[in-house]
């Protein structure tokens, strides 16, 4: 390693006194020359390192060369102990080209970037004209580079350029065809409003015409309703005419048939105390029943389940269930477990069937009904100790029978005509019912209106 000569200063800083730049380095030279230096930087060791640049000396090359940049050129041209180092690193990495540009016998093949780069940190005699030069070839290179994608736009612009008068033809022709469906749609639509206001004028004569004609009739009617009113009139004062002579005949008769009436009358009275006393002798009950009452039809005012849900209620409504327990004699059939686990599915079975029969009780208190609870007993391994409320009938399944085979038999056991309203959300259940007379409702609906008790 060459010693630093003249108080530490390294031998060639008197060369370097003498050839100075007078421009900055080209850009691709120095980033040529940052690379150079990131990638020496990482051979020396933190002692020899500037003190600017003891901080970046953890860095890969990469960072070193994104990061200290700028802080590597500038003491790599201040600091010539750290220029000589790194030459030093240089030349043990790429012998052969630091050779040739020490010895001035440059390769003609050689990138002139990687000469500037190599004599800008060397500073061999005659460094800044090597570097000028390379600044002058990289200038020429980038004005050639540049001219050819002048040359390659200049290309593609009078490739898009042609492109583009060919599709204006086209758009122009377009336009042109266009153009003229236009005039030919508005030569149409001037026909067709000419033709249009000729209609209007014929329509305008025409509805003359026929207010003329209602003029016409309305004089005639008002002709023949004061003719009609005066033959009203006559025809009222002929009737009278009758009506008074029809009284007259009236009174003739009633004079004449008095005696026939008192015997008549006598008859009568006659007859009606006779079957008094065979009544009286028979012990016949008053009569209740009219044989007009054996006829099945339905009466005015009588409602039937059908009827009900035929109202303008909706199926969600608590006033649907009102309407359809205050018909005679309804029969109120509760599917309870589907109830119960659609309002308060967490409780335990227990306290479900309490809470529901709780609030069935009170229902069958207001409205009079008879309500019937159904729970499905058969996976029950004991009877189930439950004392039923009033009003309520309780009933569990048996084993190998559903409540909703026991539901289903409930309302077969009915007799035909009598309302019977089933609570189940099952669909099946609901079917079945249905088809079988009874009126289902959903386990929501009994919910609401249970809620309105509570």
């Amino acid at each position: 390693m060459e010693q630093p000569a003249h108080g530490g200063e390294p031998a060639g800083a008197a060369g370097d006194a003498a050839e100075t730049l007078d421009h900055p380095l080209p850009e691709g030279v120095r980033r040529r020359v940052v690379a150079l230096v990131a990638d020496a930087f990482g051979g020396l060791t933190v002692a020899e390192l500037p003190a600017p640049l003891r901080q970046y000396a953890r860095f890969t090359a990469s960072r070193r060369a994104k990061f200290a940049g700028n802080a590597m050129a500038a003491a790599l041209d201040a600091d010539p102990l750290f220029r000589q180092r790194i030459g030093e690193r240089f030349k043990q990495g790429q012998p052969e080209l630091a050779g040739a540009v020490e010895t001035g016998t440059l390769p003609a093949a050689a990138d002139p970037v990687d000469v500037a780069a190599a004599a800008y940190v060397l500073r061999p005699p005659g460094w800044v004209k090597l570097v000028a030069a390379a600044g002058e070839e990289a200038q020429r290179a980038d004005a050639e580079r540049a001219d050819e994608a002048g040359r390659r736009e200049l290309e593609r612009l009078r490739e898009e350029l042609a492109v583009a008068r060919d599709r204006s033809r086209g758009e122009t022709e377009q336009l042109r065809h266009d153009l003229d469906a236009a005039r030919r749609e508005a030569e149409s639509l001037h026909r067709k409003l000419r033709s249009a206001q000729s209609d209007v004028k014929r329509g305008e004569a025409a509805l003359r015409k026929a207010q003329g004609e209602i003029e016409a009739v309305r004089a005639e009617s008002a002709a023949q309703v004061s003719a009609a009113e005066s033959e009203t009139r006559r025809l009222r004062a002929r009737l009278g005419e009758v009506e008074a002579a029809l009284e007259a005949s009236r009174r003739t008769a009633r004079e004449g048939r008095s005696v026939e009436d008192m015997r008549l009358r006598l008859l009568l009275d006659t007859v009606l105390d006779a079957a008094q006393g065979l009544r009286r002798e028979l012990a016949l009950p008053p009569v209740s029943v009219h044989p007009a009452d054996t006829v099945d039809a339905v009466e005015p005012g009588r409602m039937s389940p059908k009827d009900i849900a035929a109202r303008a209620l909706s199926e969600t409504d608590p006033a649907l269930l009102d309407q359809l327990l205050a018909l005679p004699q309804a029969h109120l059939v509760v599917d309870g477990y589907n109830v119960t686990k659609t309002g308060y599915p967490t409780m335990p079975l227990e306290k479900q069937r309490l809470r529901l029969l709780g609030g069935l009780s009170a229902l069958a208190a207001r409205s009079g009904a008879e309500v019937t609870c159904v729970f499905d007993g058969a996976e029950l391994a004991a009877p189930v100790l439950l004392a039923p409320p009033r009003g309520v009938r309780v009933l569990f399944s048996k084993p190998g029978v559903t409540a909703d085979e026991l539901i289903r038999q409930l309302v077969r056991a009915e007799p035909p005509g009598r309302p019977v309203v089933v609570v189940s959300t099952d669909r099946e259940v609901a079917d079945g019912v249905a088809k079988a007379g009874a009126r289902p409702v959903t386990s929501a609906l009994l919910l609401k209106r249970l809620s309105r008790i509570s």
